[in-house]
């Protein structure tokens, strides 16, 4: 019995650690390119939640921003806000991004609730680095960004076609509102 017992255990931990990293992906959806060339100090600050699916994390949240910061070891700070409009109270989670590759290629991953890390994916943004769309490791997480509480319709449209074209369902989209 005490063999068993030895055996089990690493098994065990075994397990757990392909659950946890499975739930650990950085990956990037297939047929989605990070933007290249990608300035991550132009990036800092503050951007608006123009778009995203309804995420259990995000229930019932209006008023969203994520601003962007450079931590002292050179990480990202991600400062995410919102106000739940069912509670009526505001709701703020800090976490930390890195970049998977290089800090020229749009690829990150970033976790909230560490050691647990997602794919947070650039794979379009503006030349003045206005408004960005944000695409995590499936087809489960998209987000679409604006600098400003508004989004001019053709940058709405050249996002949508572009997450429709690597198999996202644009229509399932809950369009955030800011007052």
């Amino acid at each position: 019995m005490k063999t068993f017992q030895k055996i089990a255990i690493p098994v065990s931990l075994g397990v757990l650690g392909l659950l946890i990293l499975n739930s650990c992906s950085v990956g990037i959806p297939k047929g989605a390119t990070a933007v290249q060339n990608f300035n991550a100090d132009r990036y800092l600050g503050t951007w608006y939640e123009m778009a995203r699916f309804d995420y259990k994390f995000e229930k019932d949240m209006d008023n969203v921003t994520a601003t962007y910061s450079k931590n002292p070891d050179g990480t990202i700070k991600v400062d995410n806000k919102g106000y739940n409009y069912v509670k009526k109270e505001w709701k703020q989670s800090v976490g930390e991004a890195r970049f998977v590759n290089k800090e020229t290629e749009a690829r990150l991953k970033v976790s909230f609730f560490k050691p647990i890390w997602s794919g947070y994916n650039v794979v379009d943004i503006d030349d003045n680095y206005q408004y960005a769309l944000v695409m995590g490791n499936n087809l489960k997480y998209l987000w679409i960004l604006s600098r400003t509480k508004e989004l001019p319709e053709s940058i709405r449209q050249r996002f949508l076609e572009k997450a429709k074209r690597v198999g996202y369902n644009t229509d399932e989209l809950i369009w955030v509102k800011h007052n």
